[in-house]
Order: structure tokens, then C-alpha cells, then sequence
């Protein structure tokens, strides 16, 4: 079973896990479900309906559905997949906490990235799900949550969180070592652009590109394009 945190906040950088169970609830939790997959809403429906805890209000196929729906009905807790059309679960849960709707949310999630973990979390997410758990942790993550802890799987989301400040830490090595126009050369390398397309974006000769290039891979550590480039889209993506 998965370790819960059952602090009501989490701070960045460090989510707190503590392994003490929920206490028990015998009230029945009542429920939002959303996700655009008919198959996985159906498959969502019997099991909560199965297990008899769950009162099941309302089904929705998107986010406007399930929005709408948390506002007019303001159940204990909505499981919503976090990669609907928009708006998706991320942005359903940013308006849960914006509205500081009392609703408790647990995100449903495929393969999640790093930044959806991250951005799930610091957003207020009181539970994060993969699609490929037993049906039996479904239940148990969904009872925690109703009990007032979070479920935090410590091997998703302290592992993100980490990955996370990593790409924060080489950000600003990146950052602190290139020029202005450094970056520039470098941004556009992984864009795939030539040494001659670089320097026509930029009113440059070749040469002059070549030469940027070769500082910015002492600068930086690396020993050829491919690894620029890799590095350059890290960098990217923490702008």
C-alpha cells in the first residue's frame, strides 16, 4: 500500500509522507467522476457502485461537465483524469482552489510528466492516481482522501519533486554560464537549425556561430550538438 502524507499542506520543495493510516469513516462519500474515455468512465462507475461506500452523483465526460457539476453539488471528492480536453484536470483542480471549493480532488493519470506531478501538487491535489493501479488501491486512496489525508505515492511524487529541482539546478548553471546570445545560438540549435540557419536568424556569419558554439560547449560540458540540443530543451522548458 502506498504511504499517505496527511499533512493539510505541502510545501515545496518536500512532501511530507507519513505512513499512519486514515481513521475509518462509515459515512457514505459522495462523489464526482470525469474522464473523456467512455470505457474507463463505465469501468469507474461499476466499481464505485460495487463497493457500496460511495454515493456516485454525477458522471461526467469533460472538464466544463465536472466543474459545473462540483459547483452545483459540492461533493466530498471528485476523480477526474488529469489529461482530458481542456479544460483538463489540472485546470479543473486550479479552479476548485482558486473558488476554494470545499471538494476534495484525486487526479487519474496515465503516464503523468514530471511537470503535471509537480504542477498537480503545488495546485492542492489531495490525491494522485495511476490508471495502472488495482482497483483496490482506487478504493483505499479514495477513502484516505474522504479522511482527511493525502495520497502522495512517495515513488511518484517525491521522485517528480526531485527530478524536478535537478532541472531547476542545471537551469541556472545553464543560465549563469551563457550570454545573452549564447542562449540564443543554443535555443535555436535544438530547434534543429544549421550553423548557416543560426546565423541568418541572427544577422551572424557561420563562422561566428561556429565560434559561439565551441565556447558554449566548454561553457556548458558538452561535446556535441545532440548533447546541446538535449540540454537546450531542458532549458526550454524551465523558462
Amino acid at each position: 500500500m502506498y504511504a499517505q502524507s496527511c499533512a493539510l499542506c505541502i510545501c515545496w520543495p518536500r512532501v511530507s509522507i507519513s505512513t499512519r493510516l486514515p481513521p475509518v469513516t462509515t459515512q457514505t462519500i459522495s462523489l464526482v467522476i470525469a474522464d473523456d474515455h467512455p470505457v474507463v468512465l463505465q469501468g469507474l462507475t461499476a466499481l464505485l457502485r460495487e463497493d457500496g461506500g460511495f454515493r456516485l452523483v454525477e458522471s461526467c465526460s469533460s472538464g466544463t461537465q465536472c466543474l459545473e457539476a462540483i459547483r452545483r453539488l459540492s461533493p466530498d471528492l471528485v476523480l477526474l483524469d488529469i489529461n482530458m480536453p481542456p479544460p483538463n484536470g489540472l485546470e479543473v483542480l486550479r479552479a476548485v482552489t482558486a473558488e476554494r471549493l470545499p471538494t476534495r480532488t484525486v487526479l487519474l493519470a496515465g503516464s503523468p510528466s514530471d511537470r503535471e506531478i509537480v504542477t498537480a501538487v503545488a495546485r492542492g491535489a489531495w490525491g494522485i492516481m495511476l490508471k495502472e493501479s488495482a482497483p483496490e488501491e482506487l478504493i483505499t486512496c479514495l477513502r484516505t482522501v474522504a479522511a482527511g489525508c493525502k495520497w502522495h505515492p512517495p515513488e511518484l511524487v517525491d521522485a517528480a519533486l526531485d527530478r524536478a529541482r535537478e532541472r531547476r539546478r542545471e537551469f541556472a548553471r545553464v543560465d549563469d554560464a551563457l550570454t545573452r546570445r549564447e542562449r540564443e545560438v543554443m535555443l535555436l540549435v535544438a530547434d534543429g537549425l544549421s550553423n548557416k540557419e543560426v546565423g541568418r536568424r541572427l544577422n551572424l556569419s557561420e563562422g561566428t556561430i561556429k565560434i559561439h558554439l565551441h565556447t558554449i560547449y566548454q561553457k556548458v560540458s558538452v561535446t556535441n550538438r545532440t548533447a546541446l540540443a538535449n540540454l537546450a530543451r531542458m532549458y526550454r522548458d524551465q523558462i
